[in-house]
């Protein structure tokens, strides 16, 4: 399975990016699917998850200003970023798995996000 990150890039504080990710080279539906991210020097850590049902999970940081959601297309996911924060910025990840019972995960290449005026 791969996964393929777009639509970072660079935008002032307040601004909104969205990112997209699309899982090719799976014969499954991949049920969880979310976004972690990663500053230099830092851990990564969850950001937003997507469970098909529609559950999804939320890092409090991002909360009230985040959304990921699912594509028509199986095995896509967003993330609309909205009033977005210098704190935001960092490396972000697309992460899938096929189903909350399983730990084999999947990641994307990663893409920059930089909020900065």
């Amino acid at each position: 399975v791969q996964l393929q990150a777009s639509g970072g890039g660079l935008m002032q504080p307040g601004g909104s990016l969205r990112l997209s990710c699309v899982a090719s080279g799976s014969v499954f539906r991949l049920d969880v699917m979310g976004w972690y991210r990663q500053e230099a020097g830092k851990q990564r850590e969850l950001v937003a998850t997507h469970i098909i049902g529609g559950t999804t999970n939320y890092a409090d940081s991002v909360k009230g200003r985040f959304a990921v959601s699912r594509g028509n297309v199986e095995n896509t996911v967003y993330l609309q970023m909205s009033s977005l924060k210098p704190e935001d910025s960092a490396v972000y990840y697309c992460n899938a798995r096929a189903s909350i019972f399983t730990s084999t995960e999947y990641w994307g290449q990663g893409a920059l996000v930089t909020v900065s005026s």
